[in-house]
């Protein structure tokens, strides 16, 4: 990592209220005026979905925790969201009236790049980047 850079890595257990907890530590971390307001907007949304995916989705054992882990340099801003889950995200089309379904379409849209990455232990994890 850049010496210019920064990094953190936060656990969160698989629980609904994790998704929250999450947004918050983000907002803690990061209002630091660093980041423009429009990114700092954007990330918290994806990162939110991203944590929704890992609690709803990720068949994990008991226990398990989420982890986050973001890395900002002075030219983006990259944020994980790992699981002990194997099984892969999928995007798909939500119907109109569907109030779910609609998570990595909005990552797909806003980031510059994402994607899935396999973790060195077990599991995945799931990522996205932002220009500054």
């Amino acid at each position: 990592m850049p010496a210019d850079s920064s990094a953190a890595r936060w656990r969160f257990p698989r629980h609904p209220r994790s998704v929250g907890r999450a947004r918050q530590r983000w907002r803690q971390e990061l209002a630091t005026g660093r980041i423009a307001t429009e990114v700092l907007e954007t990330a918290e949304l994806l990162l939110s979905e991203l944590v929704t995916n890992a609690v709803q989705h990720a068949r994990v054992p008991r226990g398990r925790e989420i982890e986050v882990r973001y890395e900002l340099s002075d030219s983006y801003l990259r944020v994980e969201v790992a699981d002990t889950s194997d099984e892969q995200p999928e995007q798909r089309t939500a119907d109109d009236n569907d109030e779910r379904g609609r998570g990595l379409l909005l990552v797909d849209t806003l980031a510059a790049k994402w994607g899935v990455s396999p973790r060195n232990i077990i599991g995945k994890f799931v990522w996205f980047e932002l220009p500054l």
